[in-house]
């Protein structure tokens, strides 16, 4: 497993209290890592590994519909019927519950055996997918920091159910950056995992080096987040003025 060499030390001016969790997905056992000794979903792992020395699960210490997003079970007809979510009254009928599926993004079967869990204060690999617990203050200065660069439109894409699909596999397979905010997912609000109202922000590896870059250059705090009303004006006034004084001069 390849050692992780980029500095993330950047994030610890965020002061978060749940810190950064590096997620790497991986064919063969890892070696230097220590298995979890416990059965879990793969949420929660997110929050053991917010606790403890980096570690690894298998197949065996999965313990709920991960292992199909995974791709380390196949699917039951009943459970991509939809009947799940029309029984527990989430989808008005079936064929909403089994639509989700469509969009749900798996891992191929079999194409990974373990996952390594470490935050980034203590990693010893590249992760795939970095995952923040962010207040929406810091998580405006990561989604800001995202599109800095790019001016792409921040999107978050989720189901009510399968969240975990969302935050783990989605960055993976697709490269994109995806958000939710705690509360809305099932699966973890039940679990009482997290309080409500927190952005899981999930990066994949080919953006992370983007966003450290971005956050070392940009301003965290922007001037006009600070200004009073009348200040903001004056503030607007200038900035407007010297770019007129620009295009005039060009």
């Amino acid at each position: 497993m390849k050692s992780a060499k980029k500095d993330f030390s950047i994030f610890e001016s965020f002061n978060f209290e749940n810190k950064p969790v590096g997620i790497k997905f991986l064919l063969n056992k890892p070696e230097g890592l220590d298995r979890l000794d416990a059965s879990m979903p793969i949420c929660r792992m997110l929050r053991e590994a917010q606790k403890r020395a980096p570690f690894y699960a298998g197949k065996d210490n999965f313990a709920c519909v991960d292992r199909l997003i995974l791709g380390m079970d196949e699917p039951t007809p009943f459970l991509e019927s939809g009947q799940i979510g029309a029984k527990e009254k989430i989808y008005q009928e079936a064929r909403a519950n089994r639509r989700i599926y469509q969009y749900i993004e798996k891992i191929p079967k079999d194409t990974i055996r373990y996952v390594a869990f470490a935050v980034v204060d203590n990693i010893s690999f590249t992760p795939d997918v970095l995952i923040f617990t962010a207040t929406p203050s810091q998580a405006e200065i990561l989604l800001r920091a995202i599109s800095y660069s790019t001016g792409k439109p921040l999107v978050s894409k989720f189901t009510p159910v399968l969240m975990c699909a969302w935050i783990f596999v989605y960055p993976f397979i697709t490269g994109e950056m995806n958000y939710v905010v705690t509360g809305i997912g099932y699966g973890m609000r039940t679990q009482k995992i997290l309080p409500e109202g927190l952005f899981l922000i999930s990066i994949p590896y080919d953006l992370i080096n983007m966003l450290i870059d971005n956050l070392q250059e940009m301003e965290w705090v922007l001037p006009i987040t600070n200004l009073s009303e009348e200040e903001r004006k004056e503030y607007s006034a200038r900035v407007m003025e010297e770019i007129t004084r620009e295009y005039q001069n060009g």
